[in-house]
C-alpha cells in the first residue's frame, strides 16, 4: 500500500499550490488601494473622481471579480463577467453571465455581445477599466466577425483540430475571426485606461495565448492564416464565409481589418499583469515540501509533448535520485507542470493527469523502494471528463492491481486510467477549485 505519511504530505503540498493561485487571493496580492491611489503590481493609478468598470471571463471569473470589488468597494461602478455554466455566484456591482465551455454556445454569443454593448455604452477616455481573464475565457466569449457565424467558427476549429495544427496555429486563425481576441477588445474600450489581470493556463505564460489575448498585441497576420490552411491542406473544406474573410484580409481589403499589432498607440493605455501561474503554484508547493522535510526541486513549469514521454522523463529523474543522489538526495520532492496531452485511441475514461500517473506506474513496477510516490493533478480540480483531479502511484501499484486482475497495459491501451485508479482507491478528488494554471506533477521520495 502507498504510505499514509506520503499521501498526507502530498495532499498538503498540492493544496498549498492550489491556495497560492486561488483566484481571489492571487488578485489581491497584486491589487492594492490606499486612499485615492490604486496600485497594480508596479503601476499606480489615481482613482479620485474617476469611474472604474470591470469585465472578464473564465473559470475564475467570479472570485477574481470579487477580489476587485473588495479592493475598490463603492468606487467600482459596475461590471460584467462571463463564466462557465455552474461557475456562477453573487457579486455586489458586477453582473455574472453563464455560457458554454469548452464548446462555445449561443449563450456565449449573447454574453459576448452584452459585454461589448456594456463597454461601448459606458466607457470614456477618463475612465479606468479592469479586465480579469482566466482559463476558458476564449471559449466563453465567441464574437465572430461580420459575415461569419458561430457554426462557421466551430467547423473551422474542428478541421484544425483534426488536421494536427498546433494550438498556436489554431489561435492565429481564431483571432482573425473574432471581434474580441488578438487585442481587439481595445476597439470597444473608448480610449479608457485598461488594467488586465490574468490567471495563466498556457505553457510559458504567453500573454498572446491567455484567453487569446483580448488586450494584448497580436504579431500574427491574415497571411499567416492562409499559410496555415495551405500547410494542412484544409482550405477547400473551411466554410466559405471563413475562407472569404481570411482571403480578403490577406489581400489587404478594408472589409477585413487586422488584429491589433505591437506598437499601436492604444497599448500605451494598457497594463497586462499575470497574477497566477504554474510557476507560482510550484513555488508554493516547494515551500510546503521544505516545511515537511523534503528538499524541493522545481524541474519545469513548461512540460509539454505527449503524456507518455513526460511520464518517462519524471521516472528517469526519480531513478537517478534513487541510484546516485543526483540531482539531489532524498528525502526530496520533484515538482513540475505544464500540459502534456494524451493521444486518445481507446474508448475508456480518464484525463491527462491520470494517464500520466498510469504510465509512471507501469515503468516503476519493478522498483524495490516503497518510499516513492508519483502524482499528477489538474489545478482546476477536473481531469478530463471525470470527477477526479488526478491520481497517485507507487512501485507496488501494478502488483496491487494484478491482485484484482487489472492489467495496466490493457487500461493504458483503452485510455481507461480513471477506472484503473478508482478500483485501487488512488484517485485524487478535490472538486472544482475555481482556478486553472494547468497541471502539477509531483514525485515524493522519502529515502533511498
Amino acid at each position: 500500500m502507498i504510505s499514509a505519511d506520503l499521501r498526507s504530505s502530498l495532499e498538503k503540498i498540492y493544496r498549498s499550490a492550489f491556495q497560492a493561485v486561488e483566484p481571489e487571493r492571487a488578485v489581491r496580492a497584486f491589487l492594492n488601494r490606499n486612499g485615492d491611489t490604486l496600485t497594480v503590481a508596479d503601476h499606480s493609478y489615481s482613482v479620485k473622481d474617476r469611474r472604474i468598470f470591470l469585465v472578464g471571463a473564465g473559470k475564475a471569473g467570479v472570485p477574481m471579480a470579487r477580489a476587485v470589488e473588495t479592493t475598490l468597494s463603492e468606487q467600482l461602478s459596475s461590471g460584467v463577467v462571463v463564466v462557465p455554466h455552474h461557475y456562477g455566484g453573487q457579486l455586489e456591482a458586477t453582473t455574472v453571465l453563464e455560457a458554454g465551455h469548452t464548446e462555445p454556445d449561443q449563450q456565449g454569443l449573447q454574453a459576448a455581445q452584452q459585454m461589448l454593448d456594456f463597454l461601448q455604452s459606458e466607457l470614456t477616455p477618463r475612465d479606468l477599466l479592469i479586465v480579469v481573464f482566466s482559463g476558458g475565457g476564449s471559449a466563453l466569449l465567441p464574437a465572430p466577425v461580420s459575415g461569419v457565424s458561430l457554426e462557421d467558427k466551430r467547423k473551422t476549429t474542428a478541421l484544425l483540430l483534426k488536421s494536427g495544427a498546433t494550438i498556436q496555429e489554431m489561435n492565429t486563425i481564431r483571432k482573425h475571426l473574432s471581434r474580441i481576441k488578438g487585442g481587439r477588445l481595445l476597439n470597444h474600450t473608448g480610449g479608457a485606461q485598461v488594467v488586465t489581470l490574468l490567471l495563466s493556463d498556457v505553457v510559458g505564460d504567453d500573454l498572446t495565448s491567455i484567453a487569446s489575448g483580448p488586450t494584448v498585441a497580436d504579431p500574427t497576420t491574415f497571411a499567416d492564416c492562409m499559410e496555415i490552411l495551405e500547410r494542412y491542406a484544409i482550405g477547400k473544406y473551411v466554410p466559405e464565409p471563413v475562407m472569404e474573410h481570411l482571403s480578403h484580409g490577406s489581400k489587404g481589403s478594408n472589409a477585413a481589418a487586422e488584429t491589433l499589432k505591437p506598437g499601436e498607440p492604444c497599448f500605451d493605455q494598457v497594463q497586462n499583469v499575470i497574477v497566477g501561474s504554474n510557476i507560482l503554484a510550484h513555488q508554493a508547493a516547494a515551500r510546503k515540501a521544505e516545511q515537511l522535510g523534503f528538499a524541493p526541486l522545481i524541474l519545469s513549469s513548461s512540460i509539454a509533448g505527449d503524456t507518455a514521454s513526460a511520464a518517462g522523463l519524471h521516472v528517469a529523474i526519480a531513478r537517478e535520485v534513487l541510484c546516485s543522489n543526483h540531482p539531489l538526495p532524498a528525502p526530496c520532492c520533484l515538482i513540475s507542470g505544464g500540459e502534456a496531452p494524451v493521444h486518445v485511441t481507446g474508448d475508456g475514461k480518464g484525463g491527462r493527469n491520470q494517464e500520466f500517473v498510469l504510465h509512471c506506474a507501469r515503468q516503476i513496477q519493478d522498483w524495490q523502494s516503497s518510499q516513492v510516490l508519483f502524482a499528477s493533478v489538474g489545478s482546476d480540480g477536473i481531469d478530463g471528463p471525470t470527477d477526479a483531479a488526478g491520481a497517485l502511484a507507487s512501485p507496488d501499484t501494478v502488483r496491487r492491481a494484478q491482485l484484482k486482475s487489472l492489467s495496466v497495459d490493457d487500461y493504458l491501451e483503452r485510455n481507461d486510467s480513471y477506472h484503473f485508479f478508482s478500483q485501487l482507491q488512488d484517485l485524487i478528488i478535490t472538486g472544482p477549485t475555481q482556478t486553472n494554471v494547468m497541471d502539477l506533477h509531483f514525485v515524493l521520495i522519502a529515502h533511498t
